[in-house]
């Protein structure tokens, strides 16, 4: 890779809202706001949804248009949320300042309730993240890394009495000692290796599906920096050592609160690759023709494409990627 490669363009990175943290603390006017908000609706992991909305995509010449089916986010107003609140089980819930896009105020309201799908169509972000726009991928990461953090978080740390949602939904406060709790983010890192052929080492862990391969990923320990990790990490998970390490880009993944950081790294010794045993239970090396051919004969299945591993994969493969990796990805199960 060039010294001025650009980073990848990653599916859960894209946002074009401004989260307008300088509102977050004036209680009067996020009540305004949410008055003529649009208001995502999160509901026990999963959002929303206006599904299947019809919309074209051109062609390569630019001339014919062909039909695609995708799903929408169902923003609501405060009046229906309202409404929605009186007339189900979803009257217990929270709602989060997302920003502001183009002067209109974005927040969500999140609970959990029974049989959601009695009420409307509701999608997990895994299903839907392929379909969303910009806009609203941004939304929908934002609200449920929120989501899951104050899901997780009741009570205070320190003293264990209960917190309560501040500033739009950005903080929690003890209702005691009044400190204040901040969401988290798990740094993790994900990493391409390749030889000195430019064949890249994939990798099946034991919990996958039968002939789902992907990159190799672990979390950041404490006192180790982001390099550090993806030696120790490829040594572990592969048995080999890796060098010329190069930052790719990064991207939330708020499944349950991860922040993923992607780089490639160089090994000299492909020959010594070898599974652990415990978390991956097969590697194997891959020129971009085996990997076509592999897909085309279903004996390989690819991670999905909102994750990094995928859009790292597909980078190195080269332009025909869309075309030519299409049809094999799952998720874990």
């Amino acid at each position: 890779m060039s010294e001025d490669r650009k980073p990848l363009e990653l599916p859960l990175a894209r946002a074009v809202v401004d989260r307008a943290g300088h509102l977050r603390t004036d209680e009067s006017e996020l009540a305004a706001m949410w008055e003529k908000a649009a208001i995502l609706h999160f509901a026990s992991g999963k959002f929303r949804v206006i599904p299947h909305t019809r919309h074209k995509a051109p062609e390569a010449d630019g001339t014919a248009q062909n039909p695609h089916l995708a799903n929408r986010l169902d923003l609501l107003t405060s009046a229906q949320v309202e409404e929605l609140i009186r007339s189900t089980e979803f009257s217990r819930g929270e709602r989060f300042f997302l920003g502001i896009e183009n002067d209109l105020p974005y927040f969500a309201w999140c609970g959990d309730a029974k049989d959601i799908e009695q009420f409307h169509q509701y999608l997990t972000l895994r299903e839907l993240g392929a379909d969303l726009s910009d806009l609203e991928i941004g939304l929908a990461v934002h609200a449920q890394a929120l989501a899951n953090w104050h899901h997780k978080h009741p009570r205070c740390p320190i003293c264990g009495a209960a917190t309560k949602s501040v500033f739009g939904g950005s903080v929690r406060r003890c209702t005691e000692d009044e400190t204040e709790h901040y969401p988290r983010s798990d740094p993790a890192i994900i990493v391409l290796i390749k030889d000195e052929r430019d064949r890249i080492l994939l990798g099946r862990q034991k919990v996958w599906p039968e002939f789902r391969f992907s990159t190799f990923a672990g979390f950041v320990e404490p006192g180790e920096s982001f390099e550090q990790c993806v030696v120790r990490e490829v040594n572990e998970e592969a048995g080999i050592h890796v060098s010329e390490i190069r930052y790719l880009g990064s991207q939330p993944w708020p499944f349950p609160a991860s922040l993923m950081i992607a780089f490639e790294a160089i090994t000299d010794t492909p020959d010594a690759a070898r599974p652990d045993g415990e978390e991956i239970v097969e590697v194997i090396w891959l020129t971009r023709d085996e990997l076509k051919n592999a897909i085309r004969k279903q004996t390989l299945l690819l991670p999905p494409k909102i994750s990094v591993a995928r859009k790292m994969i597909e980078a190195w493969y080269g332009p025909d990627a869309k075309r030519d990796l299409s049809g094999g990805e799952t998720w874990r199960s």
